[in-house]
């Protein structure tokens, strides 16, 4: 079995994971929204051999991303999924195949924005004593983890392992009365929907944001929040188990 990470899994990852979490930097944080007023509407490809392929498109202060980049302004290939993946660990420059002319935006527009989600992503513990932006900073790796699962789930290979024993349907993983991740699961796959769902069939509900918080950066320990009740597991327990499989995995990662 395969114990460490492999660079197409953390491709994903970076790509849906990290890159995508921008969508919510967006909406979370103001100084990321106003990095991009008054610019023109912009897309920004990136396609990656042998992995994955997306689009970010910037517009009135918002990101979306949507999967492949056959429709981009500005396209950034890359020969392999480590060139990507140094993209993210700042080791790669990538010089676009496709609108060049908006090198301004990258450099002067998308760059500050991924620095401000790395500030979010990897914060400081003087940051942290911000209430507002501890609760900005747990809610973007919120969404962050919550895809990672999915990534893991369908591209790791002891992922796929835990994912062929999950049953269709959807889990809910968020902070009680809050945000939460909807992971849906049909014939062994998986996708995360950055939002609550409506029904499901499991459910990792954490008591409040600090739970949360403590979880994600490993200070507190999963089975001892579930015995105190700082964790409530509902539903399913089998998706549960599994989904847990993957989760020890998203460290490994993103840690």
């Amino acid at each position: 079995m395969q114990n460490l990470m492999d660079s197409k899994t953390l491709a994903y990852i970076n790509m849906f994971g990290i890159l995508g979490t921008l969508e919510n930097l967006c909406e979370l944080v103001p100084e990321a929204s106003e990095l991009l007023e008054g610019k023109k509407q912009i897309s920004i490809g990136f396609d990656v051999k042998d992995g994955p392929s997306a689009t970010l498109y910037f517009k009135n202060g918002k990101c979306r991303m949507e999967q492949g980049c056959s429709h981009c302004d500005v396209k950034l290939p890359f020969s392999s999924c480590e060139k990507f993946n140094g993209l993210i660990d700042g080791t790669v420059t990538p010089i676009p195949s496709k609108g060049f002319q908006h090198i301004g935006f990258l450099l002067k527009t998308f760059t500050p924005l991924t620095d401000l989600l790395t500030k979010y992503m990897r914060a400081s513990e003087d940051d942290l004593k911000d209430p507002v932006f501890f609760e900005r900073s747990t809610l973007l790796m919120l969404y962050t983890i919550g895809v990672a699962i999915a990534q893991i789930g369908n591209n790791d290979q002891i992922g796929k392992f835990s994912a062929k024993a999950i049953e269709d349907g959807s889990v809910f993983i968020g902070i009680k009365n809050g945000p939460a991740v909807e992971l849906v699961c049909k014939d062994h796959r998986l996708i995360t929907l950055k939002k609550a769902p409506e029904t499901y069939r499991a459910a990792m509900v954490f008591d409040s944001i600090e739970t949360a918080r403590g979880l994600f950066d490993g200070k507190l320990n999963a089975l001892a929040c579930i015995g105190t009740g700082k964790i409530e597991m509902h539903g399913l327990v089998s998706m549960l188990d599994n989904i847990n499989r993957i989760l020890d995995r998203v460290a490994l990662y993103i840690g």
